[in-house]
């Protein structure tokens, strides 16, 4: 598009620009907000031009939809100076050109277009008449005045007075700041005679001129009646003057040592540049001001964190290894985790003190920090372990805990602009440590909330990508900070709470459950010793003998990890206290017998395995939070029409297992020994005991399968034995997860028969030796293996023999 205009007469076409409640002036400049699609569509035919103008007219009404009528003729020719585009529309800066008289307003491909006739001031008879003269200078007088008291600084009046000598200019100019009505400025505009727009301008200055100085005298009258925590205000201000002149100038002081402390920062070119704009903020500000202590605050916010300064890695393996030791018992996955980036690190180290080239040399601290997942159930050491890990790396240490975090703030911080904005939860962690390579605990990250104020979950995406995190950007600060060097370890007690794109970040460390055994070694070794000396009991003074120890383990706790223990031993050892302080015994050496007496009876009954076999009642094994155990599957065949009773408050998977065993039995009755007839005339209910606990889960599918056909053929099961694994339709058993602890829930039951699918004997690594050395695993990879070796069938010696694994075996 080029400019529609007629260069041999003085009118021109243009796009119609409507303002609402805003007049424009020759030679003034405005910034407008459009956002109507006809005013976009208009300043888009005004771009394509080669000179932008458009113009610009005010509404009569402040109304939506604008037609030819609701707009004055008058207006000004504006030329665009500055777009700046949004979401919401437009950010126009114009500047008036000359006054024009639309003679013709017509709709033109969605947007209204003008036929503009140039409007011509007309001149005074002779500018030079005394009346006139007087009337221009007086003109000027009252706008340099009321150029002073709306603030107006004096380099910039005088700087109009001298560029702008013409009287109808000059008026244009002082309506353009005028603070009167619209309808009183479209007046103004339309008014072509020289003399007159002066005098009405002079006029409506004058008036403005008494509204600010009866303003200014309640103000004053205000002041007067201040009470005495202002008045200390005021004169605090004036003493602040008085220092200032005398040279005494604190405030100054204090923001030089702030910028020097700044400067010995080091910081990174983007990040100064944001400081060195709030520092010239700070100095301008009011000391006492709201603005000046949010800047302060912020610039004391950047001070205090770790830019620059690391922890330097004990990269001593040996001493490590034994730190690691020292303070937790087990955990071999993890303490080899932990040996391994040490490790790394130490390799780099040494590579970049053997070679001076440049890139090999700024690898030195390139080494990006892991971000582990430590995921088990409560009290098996998961949050203790990440302090003993940074205790072993000699790196500071901090934790958050993200437990019902629901504001995706507490992770990015608060914007500035709010009152009592804060750096976030990353942020101020990193303050706490005090270097920018710590070992930072995300504690329970699986209990992260969602709520209206954002998902804190999605917050951590950035914080825990290695690709990213090198420029995570707080909302407080808004400026980048490095956390690529921060070792990341974050909890959780359900994997499968956590959203699955932070999950995909994480480097998965298993926690399982401890054995017995293990419960027994970390008690011996680190419970006992620490709950004696809370009690200010020596341990020469107190012994727990093992049976003790094996008694409060099974008979007073159910847990996967020791934290229940840890509170049973520190009763124990508070009751044998008591006797101590009143002078009864010298020396207490705990047996079996006294757990009981000072603990009462055992509030725990886990379950055992059965006396004898029996027939419709198998025995499987199911995973809990706080462990493995064993439950019983029982199957009741009665006078019915064949339909399927199932009870025990079973989950909906629970239920499709049920029906898959049943099916299969169905179609392989004559194979089982199973009669027809016990299948289309009879009821079948299966009931899996603990009804007030929820179950659900395949892994029970052999069990049930087991029970039934045992009903069904009226062939005992093996009560010595326990089985897991999933069934399908067609007989085949699927791996499951949870094998370890299934497999010490069955320990502590007294079975040590296992039937296991055959795809799971990989996971028997995760026992130890002794542990593997006491079991007999039956491998089953369909139902007629787990019948085989559960099912009580006689032959010539009136029993079968249970086949058994070589456990040296390992599939590939």
């Amino acid at each position: 598009m080029t400019e529609n205009i007629d260069q041999t007469s003085n009118r021109v076409r243009l796009p119609i620009l409507p303002l609402r409640e805003l007049v424009l002036f020759p030679g003034v400049s405005a910034p407008i907000a459009a956002g109507r699609p006809g005013t976009l569509r208009g300043i888009e035919a005004a771009l394509r031009a080669d000179t932008p103008l458009v113009f610009a007219v005010t509404q009569r009404d402040n109304i939506e939809k604008v037609s030819p009528d609701s707009l004055y003729r008058m207006g000004t020719i504006a030329r665009i100076e500055q777009v700046q585009r949004g979401l919401g529309g437009m950010q126009l800066l114009l500047h008036g050109q000359r006054r024009g008289a639309g003679l013709r307003f017509e709709e033109k491909k969605g947007y209204l277009e003008a036929v503009v006739e140039y409007a011509a001031d007309i001149p005074p008879l002779d500018p030079a008449e005394t009346a006139f003269a007087g009337l221009f200078k007086e003109m000027r007088e009252r706008a340099v005045e009321l150029g002073r008291k709306t603030g107006i600084s004096e380099d910039i009046i005088q700087q109009v007075l001298d560029n702008v000598t013409d009287p109808g200019a000059f008026a244009d100019l002082v309506a353009g700041y005028l603070d009167v009505a619209s309808l009183e400025r479209q007046a103004l505009l339309e008014i072509l005679d020289v003399e007159e727009r002066v005098r009405r301008v002079l006029v409506h200055a004058q008036r403005q001129i008494e509204l600010l100085d009866v303003q200014e005298d309640i103000k004053s009258q205000v002041q007067e009646e201040i009470g005495s925590r202002q008045r200390e205000m005021f004169l605090r201000e004036q003493l602040k003057a008085i220092q200032r002149e005398l040279g005494e100038e604190e405030e100054s002081s204090e923001i030089e040592e702030l910028k020097q402390r700044l400067e010995r920062l080091e910081l990174h070119k983007d990040v100064w540049s944001e400081v060195k704009r709030e520092l010239s903020r700070l100095e301008r500000a009011p000391r006492e001001s709201t603005e000046a202590q949010v800047i302060r605050t912020y610039l004391e916010t950047i001070v205090e964190l770790p830019w620059n300064k690391r922890s330097e890695d004990d990269l001593n393996l040996d001493d490590a290894e034994l730190k690691l030791d020292e303070d937790h018992y087990g955990l071999g996955d993890v303490k080899d985790r932990v040996l391994e980036f040490l490790a790394v690190r130490k390799l780099k180290y040494a590579a970049a003190a053997a070679s001076e080239e440049d890139e090999v040399a700024s690898d030195k601290y390139s080494s990006r920090g892991p971000i582990l997942l430590f995921a088990g159930p409560p009290g098996v050491g998961k949050t203790s372990i990440a302090k003993s890990i940074a205790r072993a790396m000699g790196r500071e240490y901090v934790r958050i805990s993200l437990g019902g975090a629901r504001d995706e703030a507490d992770i990015r911080g608060h914007r500035r602009t709010y009152v009592g904005a804060l750096p976030g939860r990353i942020i101020q962690g990193m303050k706490q440590a005090g270097t920018k390579n710590p070992v930072f605990l995300l504690d329970e990250i699986d209990k992260l909330g969602v709520s209206f104020q954002g998902d804190p979950s999605s917050a951590l995406l950035e914080v825990l990508d290695p690709a990213q995190n090198d420029t995570f950007i707080d909302h407080y600060l808004g400026v980048p900070f490095d956390l690529s060097e921060v070792l990341f370890i974050a909890t959780a007690n359900f994997v499968q709470n956590i959203p699955g794109p932070l999950r995909d970040r994480m480097e998965v460390v298993d926690f399982t459950g401890y054995t017995e055994k293990e419960k027994l070694e970390i008690a011996r070794q680190y419970l006992v010793p620490r709950q004696t000396k809370e009690a200010g009991i020596s341990q020469e003074q107190i012994k727990f003998g093992d049976e003790a120890l094996r008694h409060l383990i099974t008979g007073y706790t159910r847990e996967a990890g020791v934290r229940q223990l840890e509170r049973e031993l520190g009763r124990t050892t508070r009751k044998v206290a008591r006797r101590f302080a009143r002078g009864e015994i010298e020396h207490f050496e705990v047996g079996a017998d006294d757990v009981r007496k000072l603990l009462g009876r055992p509030r725990v009954h886990p379950e055992r395995a059965a006396a004898k076999d029996q027939i419709g009642i198998a025995t499987g094994m199911f995973y809990t939070p706080v462990g493995g155990d064993i439950m019983f599957v029982e199957v009741s065949v009665m006078e019915g029409k064949g339909n399927l009773v199932l009870t025990g408050q079973l989950g909906d998977v629970m239920k499709e297992s049920a029906r898959a065993a049943l099916s299969y039995t169905k179609a392989n009755a004559e194979i089982l020994g199973v009669s027809p007839s016990r299948l289309s005339d009879k009821d079948i209910h299966i009931h899996v005991p603990a009804g007030a606990i929820p179950k659900d889960g395949p892994s029970a599918g052999v069990t049930m399968a087991t029970a039934l056909v045992s009903a069904l053929a009226g062939l005992p099961v093996r009560h010595d034995i326990a089985m897991t694994g999933e069934v399908t339709l067609s007989g085949k058993v699927l791996p499951i997860g949870g094998v370890k602890e299934k497999i010490l829930g069955a320990f502590r039951a007294g079975i040590t028969n296992i039937i296991l699918p055959s795809e799971n004997l990989a996971d028997l690594e995760d026992l130890s030796d002794d542990e593997r050395q006491r079991i007999h695993v039956t491998p089953a990879s369909n139902l007629n293996a787990v019948l085989d070796a559960a099912l009580r069938r006689p032959d010539e010696n009136g029993s079968h023999r249970m086949p058994t694994l070589d456990l040296d075996f390992v599939p590939n």
